[in-house]
C-alpha cells in the first residue's frame, strides 16, 4: 500500500508537492555526491603545516616540504598544482597566485611513480575510466582527454585544464629517469617535484622558471640524507628559499592507533626520516639521541619543586631571530628540563624582555659575549635588556675556566641527552625542529637557524649562576603613600620580633 501524504491524504507519488520535494532532495544529494567525487578541490582543507608551506609561495621561489611518509606532502603538492592550473584560489589563500592560465611540469623518480602518485592525485585512479576526474582537478575543467605517454600503460603525457579566465592551462608529466636533457627547453610558470631530484636535474629545472619568474616546490621524505639538494635548503640561507618540515605528530588526519602502527613498521635506521622528516645522515648530524628518549610532558608551574634552580639563556639576534630558553635544573638528580622557549624576528628588546617577564620575570638571564657590542647610542646590547627589566648577569656567559667554547656546550648537551639528563617539553616544537637540522659540514658546525639551540647552550654554560625562584611575572610593588618604602608583606606580625 502506497504511503499517503499527511497534508493532502493522497498517495505521495500522486501528490505534486511531495513529488517536487523528493525530486529536489534527490537532485541535492546527486549534486553533493558529484561535488564530493568530482570537485574535491573545492572542499580540500589543508592542516596548519600544509598551510605554512603553501603560504611560503608568496615570497619564496623555491620551497621544500620535507615530511615523513603518509603525512600529506604529495596531497599538498597536488592541491597547489590544481589551483595554479584552474585559478580557483580559495578566499583564504596566502600563497602565490597567477592571474592567467599557467604552464607547469610535474616530475617524480620514474614514469611509473609519477602515474601512480602525481597523476592519480590530480586526475583520479589510472586505468579506471569512471574514476577520471576524481582527483584534485575538477572533472568538468579538463579540456579533451589527456594525451598518453609512451611506454607506461595509462600514463599521461600532458593535461589541458580550463582556467577561470576562459583560457587553457597545461601541465606535462616527466620523470628523473629520463635524464637532464628532458628538462631542457621551454619556460614555465611552476614546477612540482614529488621526490628528491638529482642535483643536475634540479639545476636544469630551476632554469625553466627563471625567465617567467616562476616558482618550484618539492615534496619528499629525505631518505637520501643530507644531499646537495637538501643542503641547499638547510645550509644555504637565501630569501628565495624556504623549507617546512612535517612530523607524524603534526598530521591531524592520522589517529593515535594509526601512528603507532606506522611507527612500528619502520626500520630503526629510517625511523626519524620516515616519521619526522629528518634527513638520514651519519657523521654530519650532531644530536643523535632519539626524540622519544629526550621528550617529556610539560611540567605545570604548580608542580615545579621550589628547590630546582632556574636560568634563562638568550641569543640576541643581531642579524637573525632573537631566541630565549628557560631551563630548570634539578641539582640533586643533575637533570636539566627545557621548560620554555621564545623566538621572534624583527622585534625590539623591550618586546623580548616583556615576553620573558611574563613567564619567569625574577629569573637571572645568561647572555653571550656579543652582548658587549655597542649599538648606535654607544651602549652595549646587554644594557638595553637590563634597562627594560631583564635580570641580566653582570658579565657575558663563560665556562668556569673563563672560555666561551661552542664545542664544549654542544658536547655537554650531547652527553646529557644520551644519559637522560636533558629533557625537552614535547610542546617545544621550534627547538626540536632546530635540533633536527643541527649538523656539521666539513667538520664545522653549520650555524644557521640555531637561535634557540644557541640560547640553550648559553643557559647550560651558566647553570652555575641559576637561582631558585618562582615561575611567573615579577611581583608588582606599590610604594606607600607619601613616597615611603615598599609595603610590608602581608601576614607579618611585627609584635613577634
Amino acid at each position: 500500500m502506497a504511503k499517503k501524504c499527511d497534508l493532502h491524504a493522497i498517495p505521495t507519488d500522486k501528490c505534486a508537492v511531495c513529488v517536487a520535494y523528493m525530486r529536489e532532495t534527490l537532485d541535492g544529494l546527486e549534486a553533493l555526491d558529484y561535488r564530493l567525487t568530482f570537485q574535491r578541490l573545492l572542499d580540500f582543507k589543508p592542516y596548519q603545516k600544509q598551510l605554512d608551506h603553501l603560504a611560503l609561495g608568496a615570497t619564496k621561489r623555491e620551497r621544500l616540504l620535507m615530511a615523513g611518509n603518509r603525512l600529506g606532502k604529495s596531497e599538498t603538492g597536488a592541491y597547489e598544482a590544481a589551483l595554479h592550473l584552474t585559478g580557483l584560489y580559495p578566499d583564504w589563500w596566502q600563497g602565490r597566485q597567477f592571474k592567467n592560465p599557467t604552464k607547469g611540469w610535474i616530475a617524480g623518480v620514474t614514469a611509473l611513480d609519477v602515474r601512480n602518485v602525481c597523476q592519480t592525485k590530480l586526475c583520479g585512479q589510472y586505468g579506471v575510466e569512471s574514476a577520471f576526474g576524481t582527483g584534485m582537478i575538477p572533472k568538468e575543467l579538463f579540456v579533451e582527454k589527456p594525451s598518453l605517454a609512451r611506454g607506461i600503460t595509462d600514463a599521461y603525457d600532458t593535461i589541458q585544464v580550463r582556467h577561470v579566465t576562459g583560457g587553457i592551462s597545461t601541465a606535462a608529466f616527466k620523470s628523473f629517469e629520463q635524464g637532464r636533457p628532458k628538462f631542457q627547453g621551454e619556460g614555465l610558470d611552476w614546477l612540482w617535484l614529488d621526490e628528491e631530484p638529482p642535483e643536475d636535474i634540479y639545476g636544469e629545472a630551476l632554469t625553466r622558471i627563471g625567465e617567467r619568474g616562476g616558482l618550484c616546490w618539492l615534496t619528499f621524505t629525505p631518505l637520501n640524507g643530507r644531499s646537495v639538494v637538501v643542503n641547499r635548503f638547510l645550509d644555504e640561507a637565501s630569501d628565495n628559499r624556504g623549507v617546512t618540515t612535517i612530523t607524524i605528530d603534526e598530521a591531524p588526519h592520522l589517529s593515535p592507533e594509526r601512528k603507532k602502527e606506522m611507527l612500528s613498521g619502520y626500520f630503526p635506521h629510517e625511523l626519524e626520516a620516515r616519521a619526522l622528516g629528518i634527513p638520514m645522515q651519519g657523521s654530519g648530524r650532531i644530536f643523535t639521541a632519539s626524540e622519544e628518549s629526550i621528550m617529556e610532558e610539560p611540567i605545570p608551574p604548580l608542580y615545579i619543586p621550589p628547590f630546582w634552580f632556574k636560568i634563562w639563556g638568550i641569543d640576541f639576534g643581531i642579524d637573525h631571530p632573537f631566541g630565549a630558553v628557560l631551563i630548570l635544573w634539578d641539582k640533586d638528580a643533575d637533570v636539566i628540563h627545557v621548560h620554555h622557549t621564545y623566538r621572534v624576528k624583527d622585534a625590539l628588546p623591550i618586546v623580548h624582555v616583556d615576553s620573558m617577564k611574563k613567564v619567569a620575570g625574577t629569573i637571572p638571564v645568561a647572555w653571550p659575549n656579543d652582548g658587549n657590542i655597542r649599538r648606535d647610542d654607544g651602549k652595549p646590547m646587554a644594557d638595553h635588556y637590563k634597562r627594560h627589566g631583564a635580570k641580566m648577569l653582570p658579565n657575558h656567559a663563560t665556562w668556569p675556566d673563563g672560555s666561551i667554547s661552542t664545542e664544549a656546550g654542544v658536547m655537554e648537551i650531547y652527553e646529557r641527552e644520551h644519559s637522560g639528563r636533558l629533557k625537552y617539553a614535547n610542546t617545544l616544537k621550534d627547538i626540536l625542529e632546530e635540533r633536527r637540522r643541527y649538523h656539521r659540514k666539513d667538520g664545522q658546525i653549520v650555524k644557521i637557524a640555531d637561535d634557540l639551540l644557541s640560547a640553550l647552550r648559553v643557559a647550560v654554560m651558566m647553570k652555575r649562576s641559576a637561582k631558585q625562584g618562582p615561575i611567573g611575572p615579577p611581583p608588582v610593588i606599590t610604594p606607600l603613600p607619601g613616597g615611603g618604602g615598599p609595603p610590608m608583606a602581608s601576614g607579618i606580625d611585627f609584635d613577634m620580633f
